[in-house]
C-alpha cells in the first residue's frame, strides 16, 4: 500500500481555500476513482492524467487508485487538480521523490501531451499559496505576471516532464519576483473629442472628482456614449488593493490583467445573473467586473425594470453577495454608474431641431422603465443638446485635455480622502453636514430650496455631495450658495410634461 498527499487550492469567489489531494494505491484490479466527484468528472480527469503521464514517459501505476479531495464538504470543480493528482501518483508509485512535494502547492490543467495549462482563478490560488509561505507550482505561461503580483516563490514549467526534472533538482529554479510585469494600459477617448459640450465637460470632471453616479439624457448621436467612454480616462490610478481586486476578478473570468479603471458596457438584453452575478457557480457579474471603474448602461430604459432594481443595494453598499444552492460568494462592486437614455422613444422630445412624434402617455411609459428609487440614487442628471455644426468641424488647441484636467481631479480626491477617508459620494448624514461647513446664510438658502422644490432628505444629501465636490475642485473649505445653486441645477431631470410640450 502506498499513500501520499499534495497541497492544492480550490476556489470560492475571490478566495482559494486549501485542498489536500490524497492518493491511495492498493493491490487489486486496476481501477481509478476520485471520491467526491461524479463518474463523468472522474473519467475526464482519468483520461487527461493518464495520457499526460504516458506522453511524458512515465509509467501508469497498475493499482487500485483512490483519490480524495479533502475537505470533502468543500465544493470543487474545474481542471486545476490535474497536476497535483499526477504528481501524487508519481510519488505514490516511486517515480518521484516524496520530499519534492514538501512545502509546495500545485495546480494546473494537463493536456494529453503532458503540457501544463493555466486555468481561471490561478492568481487567487497563487496569492493564497504565497500567504501560506509555500512554493507555488503553476503553468509557465502565466508565471511571470503572477510572480510580479504576488511577490511569492513561483515554480513554473511548460510541461509535466520538465516540472518533475526541476523537482528532482536540489534547488529548483524559481521565477524572479522582481520581474516588472506591465499590464496593458486601457486607452480611452480624450475629453477634447467631445466638442461643443462645455456643460458635459464640467459634469464629467465633477463625476470623476467625487465618484458621483451620472445620468445623461439627450437625442441620438449627441455624444452620450462618447462621454461615458471618456470618464474612465479621467479617473486617477487605482489604489494597489483595488487594482489587485480588479485583476483577481478578471483572472476569475478568464480575462487578461489591465492597469487602471475598467469600463464595462453590458447590453440592455442582459439578465439579472449577467449583471449581478449568478449561474450555478455564482460567478461575478458586470457590476463586479466594473469594480474600481465605470459601469455604463446605454439605453437605460430598455433594460428590464427588475434587472435595474437589483442595482439599488450594490450602489449603496459597494459589494454584493451572490448565493446559490452550493455556493455563496461575496464580490466587491464599488463601481461608478453612468447611464444614458433618450428623452422619448423617437429621441426628439424637447429638441428644437426635430419634432417629437410621441404622445405624452408614450413618453411617460418609456421613462417609467427606470424606477424612482434608482433614479434617486444617481447624483448627477444632465440633458445634452446637439452642439452647433461649426463646433464639430473646428480643431482644438488642447488635444490632450484629459491629461490637463486629471491632476485637478486627483487633487480633489486627495482632499476628500484626507478630510473624511472616503469620496464625497459615500458621505452620510451628520458627517456630510459637518464637511460641508455651511454658513448660516447658506443654511437658510438651502432650507428655502428644500421647501420650494419639495426635496426629500436623500435628494438634499445628493445635492450637498455634489456641491461639496464643486467646492473641492475650486479648493474651497466650505460650501457656498453658488456651489449649492450649481448642484441643484445638475440634479434636475426634465419632467414628462415639459418633454411632451416641447
Amino acid at each position: 500500500m502506498q499513500f501520499t498527499h499534495v497541497h492544492s487550492r480550490s476556489h470560492a469567489g475571490l478566495e482559494a481555500p486549501s485542498v489536500t489531494v490524497e492518493i491511495h494505491l492498493t493491490a487489486g484490479l486496476p481501477h481509478f476513482q476520485i471520491v467526491g466527484l461524479g463518474d463523468s468528472a472522474s473519467r475526464q480527469v482519468y483520461g487527461r492524467v493518464r495520457s499526460a503521464l504516458l506522453s511524458s514517459h512515465f509509467k501508469w501505476p497498475d493499482f487500485r487508485i483512490t483519490v480524495n479531495l479533502a475537505p470533502t464538504d468543500l465544493p470543487k470543480g474545474g481542471t486545476r487538480f490535474d497536476l497535483p493528482i499526477a504528481l501524487g501518483l508519481l510519488v505514490a508509485s516511486g517515480q518521484l521523490p516524496a520530499q519534492s512535494l514538501d512545502d509546495r502547492e500545485f495546480f494546473g490543467e494537463l493536456g494529453l501531451d503532458g503540457c501544463i495549462h493555466s486555468f481561471h482563478g490561478a492568481l487567487a490560488a497563487a496569492m493564497e499559496a504565497c500567504r501560506a509561505h509555500r512554493v507555488c507550482g503553476i503553468a509557465a505561461q502565466d508565471a511571470e505576471k503572477i510572480a510580479s503580483v504576488t511577490g511569492g516563490r513561483i515554480l513554473a514549467a511548460p510541461d509535466l516532464l520538465t516540472l518533475c526534472a526541476q523537482l528532482k533538482a536540489p534547488t529548483p529554479p524559481l521565477i524572479r519576483t522582481d520581474f516588472a510585469f506591465e499590464a496593458p494600459e486601457r486607452q480611452y477617448p480624450d475629453l477634447a473629442e467631445l466638442k461643443g459640450q462645455p456643460l458635459t465637460h464640467e459634469v464629467l470632471k465633477l463625476a470623476a472628482a467625487g465618484g458621483h453616479h451620472l445620468l445623461m439624457s439627450g437625442p441620438p448621436g449627441v455624444g452620450k456614449t462618447l462621454a461615458a467612454s471618456i470618464l474612465p480616462g479621467l479617473l486617477p490610478e487605482l489604489p494597489p488593493d483595488t487594482q489587485r481586486q480588479v485583476n483577481l476578478l478578471r483572472d476569475l473570468a478568464g480575462l487578461g490583467f489591465i492597469n487602471g479603471p475598467p469600463l464595462r458596457q453590458p447590453h440592455h438584453s442582459s439578465t439579472i445573473a449577467a449583471l449581478m452575478g449568478g449561474t450555478a457557480k455564482a460567478i461575478p457579474g458586470e457590476i463586479s467586473m466594473a469594480h474600481g471603474g465605470v459601469l455604463f448602461l446605454d439605453e437605460l430604459t430598455e433594460f428590464p425594470r427588475p434587472v435595474l432594481n437589483q442595482l439599488r443595494q450594490p450602489l449603496e453598499s459597494g459589494e454584493i453577495w451572490v448565493s446559490r444552492a452550493a455556493h455563496q460568494h461575496r464580490y466587491p462592486a464599488q463601481f461608478q454608474l453612468v447611464a444614458a437614455m433618450n428623452p422619448c422613444p423617437c429621441g426628439h422630445a424637447g429638441s428644437r431641431e426635430s419634432a417629437c412624434r410621441c404622445t405624452p402617455d408614450t413618453i411617460r411609459r418609456y421613462r417609467q422603465g427606470a424606477s424612482g428609487p434608482l433614479m434617486d440614487r444617481i447624483d448627477l442628471h444632465v440633458t445634452l443638446r446637439r452642439p452647433p455644426p461649426e463646433c464639430l468641424l473646428s480643431g482644438t488647441d488642447t488635444p490632450d485635455y484629459s491629461a490637463t484636467v486629471r491632476p485637478d481631479i486627483a487633487t480633489a480626491r486627495e482632499r476628500q480622502l484626507h478630510r473624511q477617508g472616503a469620496l464625497n459620494r459615500d458621505l452620510r448624514g451628520e458627517n456630510l453636514i459637518a464637511v460641508c461647513s455651511l454658513s448660516s446664510q447658506t443654511q437658510k438658502w438651502l432650507i428655502e430650496a428644500m421647501k420650494t422644490l419639495q426635496l426629500s432628505a436623500r435628494s438634499t444629501h445628493r445635492r450637498l455631495r455634489v456641491a461639496r465636490t464643486i467646492a473641492d475642485l475650486e479648493g474651497s473649505t466650505s460650501v457656498s450658495v453658488e456651489h449649492l445653486n450649481t448642484a441643484v441645477g445638475l440634479r434636475e431631470a426634465p419632467t414628462d410634461t415639459d418633454a411632451a410640450q416641447a
